[in-house]
Parts: structure tokens; sequence; C-alpha cells
């Protein structure tokens, strides 16, 4: 099991040992109720019972596990509810992602049944349907982090981006994927990345040979990456990835689009080009002229709260902070509600020390 990475939701919520989750769980079913129990006198129920009469009540393990297992399952409680409230238009979304993610993950298993236990190994979760659940939610939160990052970001800081932000050009590429899979050894793993760099190079070979026979160099490359191009969505348009910028193909093409832009029009890179899907021959095409800021405001306001997530790494607690007290969120229950002040009292503590650390 891969636990979920950049392209996946993060788990936002505060992050409990497989026995707390377990527990938690369990605490859920007291809570909500399950089956049939005996009743003491009082009329609460009891969950355990001795032939002398004596009853161990609901409120009594309540009582004993709150201090220890409640608040974690109490929190994604509470953000279900106000998040399912503050953004409903992104629910359908959320479970659509989670779905596909972990439809993903079986894909990636022998059978559901080695997957569950992977899940339970990791997780704890007795179920795939509770765990589907589980990263509903942190769609859910990661979409109100997002979208609170986006209401922080200020005119003036739109403002400076756009008067230093580079035109747009249009690159073209040609992709050689190393053919590596899991089940090889690492040696065996270095020989297929070196091979896919050496036929890389030996692209960039065929090209100078092409133009210095009196191609252009836009037909050649053209036609190499037809020949050879592994990027199948592009390979048929001579490699063109369109229009593109620093932020537009997300963050596994950003070496090729930084050397893309050390590129004049109609030149192309002399050295392969090595990013997470493998080794490119690259091309700058054209520069487009710089639009109006209108145009791309949006965009820029994407673009620096992705920014301002990356650095601020307390930014999903202020986010589902701010998104609690909205909705006035008070938790009656004085334990609990002490609990939860220093739960994110702490956390807020502990992250802030974390980027002391990594800045000095």
């Amino acid at each position: 099991l891969i636990p979920p990475d950049a392209s996946t939701p993060p788990i936002i919520m505060n992050k409990p040992m497989k026995k707390k989750i377990v527990l938690a769980m369990a605490l859920t079913l007291l809570l909500t109720g399950c089956g049939k129990v005996p009743k003491l006198e009082n009329g609460k129920d009891a969950v355990v019972s001795f032939k002398n009469g004596d009853k161990i009540s609901v409120d009594d393990l309540y009582t004993q596990m709150k201090d220890k297992y409640a608040l974690s399952i109490l929190v994604n409680m509470i953000d279900k509810k106000v998040l399912e409230e503050t953004f409903k238009d992104n629910i359908e979304k959320a479970k659509k992602a989670s779905e596909s993610y972990l439809s993903a993950l079986k894909e990636s298993y022998d059978s559901e049944e080695k997957l569950l236990s992977a899940i339970q190994q990791y997780y704890g979760f007795s179920t795939l349907e509770e765990y589907k659940d589980q990263v509903y939610l942190s769609y859910m939160q990661s979409y109100a982090v997002e979208a609170y990052a986006k209401e922080k970001i200020t005119d003036k800081e739109i403002e400076n981006y756009y008067k230093n932000m580079e035109n747009d050009i249009e690159v073209s590429h040609i992709l050689i994927t190393p053919q590596v899979t899991d089940k090889m050894t690492d040696d065996e793993k270095k020989k297929a990345e070196t091979e896919a760099e050496t036929k890389a190079k030996s692209i960039i070979t065929e090209l100078k040979d092409a133009v210095k026979k009196g191609s252009s160099v836009a037909d050649a490359f053209s036609e190499l990456a037809k020949k050879y191009s592994e990027d199948e969505s592009t390979k048929d348009k001579g490699g063109s990835l369109g229009e593109v910028n620093k932020t537009k193909l997300g963050d596994s093409y950003t070496n090729l689009i930084n050397k893309a832009y050390t590129l004049k029009d109609g030149a192309y890179s002399t050295e392969v080009v090595k990013t997470d899907n493998g080794y490119h021959v690259i091309m700058r095409n054209k520069t487009y002229d710089k639009k109006d800021l209108k145009d791309v405001k949006q965009q820029i306001i994407e673009t620096l709260a992705k920014e301002k997530m990356k650095k601020d790494n307390t930014i999903s607690v202020n986010a589902l902070q701010h998104y609690r007290k909205e909705k006035g969120m008070e938790i009656e229950d004085s334990t609990l509600a002490t609990q939860y002040s220093n739960y994110i009292s702490n956390t807020l503590a502990s992250l802030t020390q974390e980027k002391n650390n990594t800045t000095k």
C-alpha cells in the first residue's frame, strides 16, 4: 500500500496510531448504537453484564475511552459536517476522487483481500469502505485548505506576480520513458534508465543530422516526435505541449519548462532533459504576447495559493480551524473541549518549530 502522496489527497486529520483508530471506530459504534443490548435500571445501555446483576454502561465505557481516543474521531465528524455544508459543490468531486483513488490501489494488488490486509496494516481500518470514507474526507479537507489559501491572496501579491510573470511559450517534446518495473533489481532499473537516456541522446544526434541536411528544425523535430515519442497524447501533434508556462503543466514538468525558457524561439535542447516522466528532447516553438491581468488573474491566484500551501506548514490546521469557527462549532463536553484546544495549540507549536528548524 502506498500512502497518499502529492498526486492524492493529504490525510489532514490528526494521525493517531493504528490502535487508536480501531478503538475510535469502536467508540463510534457505541455512540451510534449497534444491535439490541441489555438495559441498566436507569435506562442507559449496558455493554457488559454479570450474573450478579452488575452492568457496565455505555456511559461508563465512553468516560474511560474519551480521554484517550474520542478526540480523533470527533474531529473527523466535525469536519465532515462543516465541510459538506461549506463546500457542497465539492462533495461529488470528492466522492469520485476517493473512488478513483481506491480503484487505482486495487489495481496494484492481486486481490481485494490483499489490499484490505494492507489497509488494515497501515491504517487499521476494518473495511475498504471505511478507508474510502477517510480518503473522501481527506479530499474535502484538501479542497477547504486550497480555498482558504486563495482567500489569503492579496491584490498586491497578484499585481507583483503579474509584473514579473514571463510570457507563455509553446513547447514541443519527445519523451522516452525508462522501461522500469517494481520487480526489477536496482541494477536492472539503472540499466533501463541508461538505455532511455541513451536513446534520447541519439534522437538529438538524429535531429542535428536532419538539420544539417537541410530540413527545418520544426519539421525535423515534428517527424522525430511522431517516430519516437512515447507521449501518446502529443506525438501525433509533433510533440507539441501547446501554450504553457512555469505553472501550467504541474511540478512533474518543472525541469522541462525551466529549460525551455532558456532557449530562443525555434531552438531545441542539445542536452537531454530529465523529469519524473522520463527523458525529453525539447524545442521552444514561439513566445506569446503577455495576456491582460484580468485574463490570468484566476491562474495567478491558484499559483500563489499553491506556493502559500507549500511554504506555510500550519495552513492546513488554520484553514480547518477557520471553517469550524465560521460554522460556530462549540464542543460542549468540557473534557473534549480542553483536549481539542490543546491539540490545536500543540500542533501549531510543533509545526512552527519544525518550520523554524528547516529555515535555520
